[in-house]
């Protein structure tokens, strides 16, 4: 085989190795994953963390203690937490809507709490 040959084969094998690559390791998503937030929510006006970050079609799962009995709201999922002062309330649900931030207020007063993001 002539040198010229040669290198042409070794050109398209590189390409194809590459190509190859790309496509098996260029789109890799992270595999959904069940994911828990242990929230506080202080006097209706702070929440801690303030920032749930998770990939979307997690299934998610937020545990909200306040010291104050109230409704926290997470808006884009139309999810209402109805505390009471003391107990811990859950809910769980697949993020499926990606972006953000969704908003998460102390719904009466409108005050803002936190921010849930949802990563595509």
């Amino acid at each position: 085989m002539s040198r010229f040959r040669l290198a042409i084969v070794a050109g398209v094998l590189v390409i194809f190795i590459g190509v190859g690559a790309y496509l098996i390791f260029g789109n890799k998503k992270t595999a959904p994953k069940p994911v828990t937030f242990n929230v506080t929510v202080t006097g209706a006006k702070s929440m801690k963390p303030p920032e749930l970050t998770v990939n979307q079609n997690d299934t998610v799962t937020i545990n909200i203690a306040s010291d104050t009995t109230g409704e926290v709201h997470l808006h884009g999922y139309d999810i209402p937490f109805d505390c009471v002062a003391g107990q811990v309330v859950s809910h769980t649900f697949k993020a499926n809507i990606s972006g953000g931030p969704f908003d998460i207020e102390w719904e009466s007063t409108s005050t803002h709490l936190g921010d849930l993001i949802v990563n595509p």
